[in-house]
């Protein structure tokens, strides 16, 4: 597992625009065992943003999620479904519980100066919901009961919990060997026949257009600087996107992503290039505007 990765252009055709392909493949039960779901994160006036990040409007996000749903719902694969949704930040409100340490650092790497992070502990709590016919109504997981005394559910519980229910041979860190897995949620001996079909419209949030010549955030400029590496641009990280716009580099992000997509669909028919090559242009990390990934 911890050898296997989307650089490999063997991989390039698991990449799909979520808007014109998840609900044909939910339609036509196409979806494979593991789908990843990327929002929109740059805000423009013709696609609002729905990924929930400030000053972004929340309502978005939550219809992005009302959409999945449904189309999960109406799927005849909706009795193999296991929908997760979880966030990366709590959103900057005041948490009183003590953040966990005991951690393993997923790979040893210290951070830089002057912090010198080791990486062996845990920040503040967020949010995770999981919806299946196979969960009882109201089902509640606090804490897991392993594999450590100290172990936690968090991001890493994804692949951890992958890896014990497909019997997968290696695990990818240290971090997820130690996290919690959530197999346990699904708790029921026959699939649920009353989960509603249709969910209710999410009241609009925001009474302004989408600001698209605004600066980027940090966290755009981090997905632009990502982008760059890419399509292997060779510039400077902040020289790169210091004049750039949301439109703009929501355009560069765009162009990055076609530009490996192209390059690998060259390649894709040599004989052995696909099982160890990676892209000439350098990484993989996917649209990052909005896809679905089948992994």
């Amino acid at each position: 597992m911890s050898r296997w990765n989307l650089r490999q252009l063997k991989y390039v055709d698991n990449f799909f625009p979520y808007d014109l392909s998840f609900k044909r493949h939910c339609e036509n039960g196409e979806l494979p065992n593991y789908v990843v779901i990327e929002p929109r994160y740059f805000d423009i006036l013709t696609a609002d943003a729905n990924d929930d990040h400030p000053s972004h409007d929340v309502s978005e996000g939550q219809k992005l999620v009302k959409e999945i749903y449904e189309a999960l719902r109406s799927s005849p694969q909706w009795n193999e479904i296991l929908f997760v949704v979880t966030y990366d930040e709590h959103g900057g409100f005041y948490d009183h519980v003590p953040t966990p340490t005991g951690v393993p650092s997923p790979d040893d790497i210290v951070g830089p100066e002057p912090y010198n992070f080791n990486f062996d502990r845990l920040g503040c709590r967020v949010p995770a919901i999981m919806v299946s016919p196979w969960i009882e109504r109201g089902t509640v997981l606090h804490r897991p009961a392993g594999p450590d005394p100290t172990s936690e559910f968090e991001h890493s519980s994804i692949p951890a919990t992958i890896k014990k229910i497909f019997n997968l041979k290696e695990f990818l860190t240290k971090r997820d060997a130690w996290a919690g897995t959530f197999e346990m949620v699904v708790n029921r001996s026959s699939p649920r026949t009353d989960c509603p079909e249709k969910l209710t419209e999410p009241v609009k949030m925001r009474d302004s257009n989408a600001k698209e010549t605004a600066k980027l955030s940090d966290f755009q400029q981090e997905l632009v600087q990502t982008a760059a590496a890419l399509k292997g641009d060779i510039i400077s990280p902040d020289k790169l996107v210091e004049n750039m716009t949301v439109s703009t580099g929501l355009q560069y992000v765009e162009d990055a992503f076609q530009k490996f997509y192209d390059e690998g669909n060259k390649v894709k028919g040599l004989n052995g290039v696909l099982d160890s090559a990676s892209a000439t242009i350098n990484n993989t990390v996917g649209n990052l505007t909005q896809i679905w990934k089948k992994l």
